[in-house]
């Protein structure tokens, strides 16, 4: 997409120069282990996810989120490694490219310390300052001895030479949680010779890494830290602490900036709260403290943690808290946002709606951007078709609205149908639940670009076969959902699905069992609502655990909700059937671990368990179709057109009309497969 330039009024549009590096504009991506790595090293998937950002005109990536120095810190969630001279070459490409689009790259790195995992890669003992056990990768580490120390402050050094081999323009280390920061907590940090004890002691040893760094890189390579602000926990370091390590730091001339964080990260609740915040979090709940300490360290802050849309940007650079602000997740939702917002296009950014799904296994996969992270097989830009089709879509739920829209980007002449009188589809009942209300924003925005691209949404339109047959179709995309799944022994009559309740079709009853049988949203939300109505809930689970499908914040969030409704869940159990008991409801249950029966009485039965696709409409077209409604899977893996024999229309399925599965499935199914209609 090409955007028309306007001149930079607006403040996160001027440059900054530090020492003799200039960044172009205020707006850059922070580290983060984005999981594109090949076997340690940023090669072309890797590149090509920070290029893209970089030719929608942010002015820095940080990369290489907790990239590893040493052999003991292992690569425990896809790092780069940075202990070895065979990374140089893949920075030396990757700097050229991105100094091509006008932007800055530097690189964090890190020895994880105690946070590292002693069953990965070599299998070597952890090593931290005191063998103090790890919450999220459980390491139990071993004390290191001054022989360990030397050893890790050369790694450092080493690893920066690289980088700067590599043509960065800097680096930055991480000590919020890791090896740097666990020698400076009190917390993590029990020693009594020269590296405990006093803050000074504490910071002995990452001064000398960060005099090592210096050495290795001269003066006019940009070095900085990541350090937090306050890990704002008991025994840890408060704020008068960090910033007299901050201090002492600048005093000694060995960094140029910091890069602030608030909490730490070394629990499933500090990570997702306080490091990385989701959508039940307030928008940019740090900047203001990140602020304050700004104006006490007179250098240079960077900081991003959920400064998701432009606005909270422009403030934290105009009222001077940070200099760079970081829209880290924000650039997974759309990498062109600095061009939009150049070009007086703002109000065209796809936003960040804080789900937390690039924080999954999957990452850095966005939720309603599918060619996020498949930069090397799938563009961003749709590019245009070589003739004009006719184009309809049933179903106005996310997967139908981006087919709708790609369709149109590529010059199609499309309509949408909808049952409904509104678009949305399942988001609706998903943004019910109140900290996940921004999930609306998944569905406003395609239905903004809808209304630019003219693609008219027919509303309360239940189609048929022959309503859709007069259109006289070239492309029919089936997007029409389903219905919900109550798939169990006998008294399937007798149950409420979760929808029901989410929904408001039906209230709760004084006494409610619900059934989570695939560990997603809708079971938590309907426990929630019921609780609200005044009801007593029992919730029983085929999981081990809440939320099991769910990212690791999404399941910490439920917990805690559970713990606050004095919710204590029935685990690994399968319902087996539902009866009628004494003008009540008896439900049966097997324990998955021992076999046993398990019988629940309640006023009512509420089921989760996913949905079944409305195939009716597909099975009166698909013998009409010229594909026969067979999407040629190797096509789409592939990311090549459909083959066509020239007869008839094509007939495709997509997101929950297939198989039920999650909003990102949805997008993607849709963006993939239209891109090459």
């Amino acid at each position: 997409m090409v955007y028309t330039k306007v001149p930079p009024r607006d403040p996160l549009l001027q440059p900054l120069t530090i020492k003799k590096t200039t960044f172009r504009n205020r707006v850059i991506s922070t580290s983060h282990a984005c999981g594109l790595q090949k076997d340690g090293f940023p090669q072309e998937a890797y590149q090509t996810y920070h290029v893209e950002k970089a030719r929608g005109g942010l002015a820095m990536s940080m990369f290489g989120g907790s990239s590893n120095v040493d052999v003991d810190s292992p690569d425990v969630f896809s790092q780069l490694n940075v202990g070895t001279d065979a990374i140089i070459p893949h920075l030396l490409r990757f700097s050229e490219r991105m100094h091509q689009e006008g932007a800055a790259l530097m690189c964090q790195i890190t020895h994880m310390g105690r946070r590292g995992d002693p069953y990965v890669q070599d299998w070597l003992p952890m090593i931290a300052p005191s063998p103090i056990r790890e919450t999220l990768h459980r390491a139990i580490p071993r004390e290191m001895d001054e022989y360990d120390m030397a050893r890790v402050v050369s790694a450092y050094g080493t690893a920066a030479r690289r980088c700067e081999e590599g043509g960065l323009d800097g680096i930055e280390t991480l000590a919020s949680a890791h090896l740097l920061g666990q020698f400076m907590s009190p917390k993590t940090n029990r020693r009594a010779d020269r590296f405990g004890g006093t803050l000074a002691n504490r910071m002995r040893f990452p001064i000398m890494v960060q005099e090592a760094i210096r050495e290795a890189v001269g003066d006019d390579f940009l070095v900085g830290m990541r350090l937090t602000i306050d890990e704002a926990m008991e025994d840890g370091l408060g704020v008068e602490e960090c910033l007299k390590a901050a201090e002492i730091l600048k005093n000694e001339g060995l960094v140029d900036f910091f890069n602030a964080l608030f909490g730490t990260m070394d629990t499933v609740r500090g990570l997702s709260e306080d490091i990385i915040p989701g959508m039940d979090t307030p928008i940019a709940p740090w900047v203001r403290a990140v602020g304050a300490f700004r104006r006490e360290i007179g250098l240079p802050v960077f900081h991003a943690a959920r400064v998701s849309d432009l606005a909270s940007a422009r403030y934290a650079i105009a009222d001077g808290h940070v200099d760079l602000i970081g829209m880290t997740r924000a650039h997974m939702a759309d990498p062109h946002i600095v061009n939009k917002l150049a070009s007086g296009k703002e109000d065209l950014v796809r936003p960040c709606v804080g789900a937390q799904h690039c924080q999954s296994t999957y990452r850095p996969k966005c939720l309603h951007n599918a060619a996020t992270g498949r930069e090397a097989t799938l563009t961003h830009s749709i590019p245009k078709a070589l003739e004009t089709r006719k184009a309809v879509v049933v179903g106005a739920g996310p997967a139908g609205l981006e087919a709708a829209r790609v369709l149109a980007e590529r010059g199609h002449d499309v309509s949408v149908y909808e049952a409904a009188n509104e678009a949305g589809g399942q988001v609706i009942l998903a943004s019910a639940e109140a900290w996940r209300k921004d999930l609306i924003g998944v569905i406003e925005w395609r239905c903004a670009e809808l209304e630019r691209l003219k693609v008219p949404i027919h509303y309360n339109q239940f189609v048929g076969c022959r309503q859709i047959m007069a259109c006289n179709p070239d492309i029919v995309i089936l997007a029409t959902g389903g219905l919900p799944q109550v798939d169990f022994g006998d008294g399937r009559d007798l149950v409420l699905p979760t929808w029901d309740l989410i929904g408001r079709h039906e209230r709760a009853a004084p006494d409610v069992l619900i059934y989570d049988g695939t560990g997603r949203h809708p079971a938590p939300i309907a426990a929630k609502i019921a609780i609200q109505d005044g009801a007593n809930v029992r919730f029983a689970s085929l999981d081990s655990t809440i939320a099991q499908e769910l990212t690791y914040a999404e399941a910490m969030r439920w917990r805690k909700e559970f713990l606050a409704m004095g919710i204590q869940p029935y685990y690994e159990m399968h319902l087996a059937q539902v009866e009628r008991s004494n003008n009540r409801l008896k439900a049966t249950f097997v324990n998955d671990l021992t076999n046993q029966l398990i019988t629940l009485i309640a006023d009512q039965v509420v089921v989760e368990m996913g949905s079944i696709p409305m195939n009716d409409l597909f099975d009166d077209l698909r013998n009409q179709a010229g594909n026969k409604g067979v999407t040629d899977l190797d096509a789409l893996v592939a990311g090549e057109p459909q083959p066509l024999d020239g007869k008839g229309f094509e007939l495709h399925r997509i997101g929950d009309a297939l198989a039920s599965r999650n909003i990102h499935t949805a997008v993607y199914d849709a963006f993939r497969l239209c891109s090459f209609c």
